[in-house]
């Protein structure tokens, strides 16, 4: 299986427990385009089929060549042939993750103040790191707020691709134009949008370019 990789952009992350007719009418308009990855939330309705789930969003990201990640629960990679996975934080034994899931994946991890978490990113080669939340956002509650001057100095630490998530919508993003970044992780202000497709252009055109 061919490793894909994360480019820049918009990255997306979407809950899978929310009503699945809205869910794929939004992705099927999603998938159409340029999209640095995906990431499948790790928030799923009690006995929900997950596997049906995932192999039915694979799909349609394969057929694309998007990434398909999911948020913590690597274990899944070694029956369902997705693209990588997010850790909200340092995973216990990476190496033995790695081992156990026997082919080449994308990993990224969501970063705060704390350059430790850089500093082990670019150590174990990870492919992205993720920082929020940029700022106060509902999705995004749980997170410090990151300040500019961490993100500048994770360019001299860090030699994957820098993603900004946290309360980043088409008013606060332009915000961000002093600061050396790849693309932007999105949550609700994609996925609660009446035409996804075009929301998605609105934040390409006012990305740092």
């Amino acid at each position: 299986m061919r490793k894909l990789t994360i480019q820049s952009r918009i990255y997306l992350i979407i809950d899978p427990s929310m009503d699945q007719e809205i869910l794929f009418s939004k992705f099927n308009l999603i998938v159409q385009e340029k999209i640095a990855a995906i990431q499948i939330w790790d928030h799923f309705k009690d006995n929900q089929n997950l596997e049906e789930l995932l192999l039915k969003i694979y799909a349609k990201t394969s057929l694309h060549k998007i990434p398909l990640l999911i948020n913590n629960r690597w274990e899944i990679l070694k029956q369902i042939p997705l693209d990588g996975i997010h850790f909200d934080e340092i995973p216990e034994n990476f190496n033995q993750i790695k081992k156990e899931i026997n082919r080449d994946f994308i990993t990224g991890i969501t970063c705060n103040n704390d350059l430790a978490t850089i500093e082990y990113a670019e150590e174990h080669h990870f492919d992205y790191i993720s920082f929020c939340s940029m700022f106060p956002s509902q999705t995004a509650n749980s997170c410090e707020l990151v300040s500019f001057e961490t993100v500048q100095k994770a360019k001299s630490i860090f030699s994957g691709k820098i993603f900004l998530a946290g309360g980043i919508d088409l008013n606060t993003i332009e915000n961000l134009d002093k600061l050396d970044y790849d693309g932007i992780a999105v949550v609700s202000g994609i996925m609660s949008a009446d035409n996804p497709s075009e929301t998605i252009k609105e934040y390409q055109q006012k990305i740092k370019k």
